[in-house]
């Protein structure tokens, strides 16, 4: 039994005695972050100026209209010419706006942009969309019975009653059931 418990005694002995590399080597020690090596961050600073000035209490905003202006668009529309684009500007930013065409620019051309990107929008079906929506959709509206309408548009002129009385019939579809298409 002595020979058994000495050479355990000495491994964990000689385990001990190791030095710091050899432990760490063997992952018995820990190793926690050095602290000159943590980088601090740079404190929050303001901006440079850039020569802006702070607004002033009642002064229109300049990209605001004013009220008269506002009324003249909610009632002629939009105009193709804005002049108020370039009032209130200095001389630089005004220079800069006219030659980058901004007075000749289409005042309406957000709504124009949604008016376009929703038809592409509703034309584009994605794959994904076809897996998953595998079925075509319904058409729109209901569909009238052409037999059954001819036939109620002649009672109703042989009894002398208008085109309108009655009811219209129309085509029911059937529902379909879950895996009706699949199999």
């Amino acid at each position: 039994m002595v020979r058994r418990i000495l050479p355990l005694a000495l491994i964990v002995l000689s385990l001990a005695a190791c030095s710091s590399d050899q432990r760490r080597s063997l992952g018995l020690s820990k190793t926690p972050p050095d602290e000159f090596s943590v980088v601090g961050r740079a404190p929050l600073e303001l901006p440079p100026d850039f020569g802006l000035r702070p607004p002033v209490d009642g002064a229109p905003r300049p990209n605001e209209l004013a009220p008269k202006d506002q009324a003249r668009v909610a009632v002629f529309g939009p105009t193709t010419a804005q002049p108020q684009l370039l009032a209130g500007r200095t001389a630089g930013e005004a220079f800069l706006l006219d030659k980058a065409g901004a007075p000749q620019a289409q005042p309406d051309i957000r709504t124009t942009v949604e008016r376009e990107s929703t038809k592409l929008a509703q034309e584009d079906r994605s794959f994904v969309d076809k897996l998953i929506f595998w079925r075509k959709p319904d058409e729109p509206g209901v569909a009238v019975d052409p037999a059954e309408e001819a036939k109620r548009l002649k009672e109703n002129a042989a009894l002398g009653k208008p085109v309108t009385e009655g009811d219209t019939p129309v085509i029911k579809r059937k529902r379909k059931g879950i895996l009706e298409g699949i199999i």
